[in-house]
């Protein structure tokens, strides 16, 4: 009897040390939550959407996150023009999945950030003690200074600089401005991505680099603060914005579409043909939640809240349809 009792207390902890590790399993393996996710994004995103892929995939273990940064034009024309697989497609103008993507490769469009312009530079710079939010035209154009800006047919911070030299023509009184900037501004100095100049501005081949706020914060980088009337920062300039223009690539080859100056705003949204659907929609969802908007906002690009949804909105799913304002 005595050794009938001993196996049956065996047989309940062998019971129990079955039970424990599925008492244990990870928020991932118990919401079936598994396999790639894959996130093409603008590439003032690699520092904040780091971050967030970090926090989901420790909150999912059963999810790796594989992302590729590009300027949002290109991301949206690897999923376009290449076919590439994609699940969540981020970029820093809203308009690009608009433009691009929807109605074809996307049905809806998720309006989640903001950001601004700025001018970044190195502490040794040329002028750098001199450059203000008032003067910075007039140290650009001195002999010898070199500044550079992102591609415009590839990434929205490239066409957002040109903008932000129209609208700097018109704010500061000084006709041929514009013009000026583009003349001192060889292809050189030009690159597809935003962050691709940085490498430059740090070795000393470039000493300002137009940029967004968020990324000379992010890198600890000093920048000049341009006034609301020409950062595109803000809502409230939305009718002084629109004065500027400018003619890039359209959506198919030999096409162009206009760009006229707006706010900023941050759009994602999930591909129609996402190899990985629903941990695509628990991704957007974490990015437009509290922890997401966490992140984003430390990292000085400030989220909508609460974010706005465009386009085919119905066949959004209700977890995603239930945290956006349409």
């Amino acid at each position: 009897m005595k050794h009938e009792k001993t196996r049956s207390r065996e047989t309940r902890w062998s019971a129990l040390a079955l039970l424990i590790p599925l008492l244990l399993l990870s928020p991932a393996r118990a919401s079936g939550l598994q396999g790639d996710l894959i996130i093409f994004h603008a590439g003032s995103l690699a520092i904040p959407f780091k971050q967030i892929s970090e926090a989901f995939m420790a909150a999912n273990p059963g999810v790796r996150i594989l992302r590729e940064a590009a300027g949002s034009r290109t991301c949206a024309r690897k999923i376009t023009d290449l076919g590439k697989p994609c699940d969540v497609m981020a970029s820093a103008d809203y308009t690009v999945i608009d433009n691009l993507l929807i109605p074809d490769h996307a049905d809806w469009n998720i309006a989640f950030a903001t950001n601004e312009m700025a001018i970044m530079y190195r502490p040794d710079s040329a002028f750098a003690d001199e450059i203000t939010s008032d003067n910075w035209p007039e140290i650009l154009l001195r002999k010898g200074v070199r500044y550079g800006h992102s591609d415009p047919d590839a990434d929205p911070c490239g066409y957002r600089s040109q903008l932000t030299w129209q609208l700097a023509e018109k704010y500061y009184h000084l006709p041929g401005l514009y013009r000026k900037l583009r003349q001192h501004c060889p292809p050189a100095n030009i690159r597809p991505k935003e962050t691709d100049l940085i490498a430059l501005l740090e070795s000393g081949e470039l000493d300002y680099l137009f940029i967004y706020r968020s990324i000379a914060r992010q890198h600890g980088m000093p920048y000049v603060i341009l006034p609301d009337e020409i950062n595109l920062k803000s809502a409230a300039m939305a009718d002084y914005y629109r004065q500027a223009s400018i003619r890039i690539s359209g959506k198919k080859p030999g096409e162009t579409v206009t760009k006229t100056g707006k706010p900023m705003v941050y759009g994602i949204t999930i591909c129609k043909k996402a190899p990985n659907r629903e941990v695509a929609e628990a991704f957007v969802a974490f990015v437009i939640g509290p922890e997401g908007r966490k992140i984003m906002q430390a990292n000085g690009q400030p989220p909508i809240f609460p974010p706005r949804a465009s386009g085919r909105v119905e066949r959004m799913a209700p977890s995603l349809a239930a945290l956006v304002r349409r």
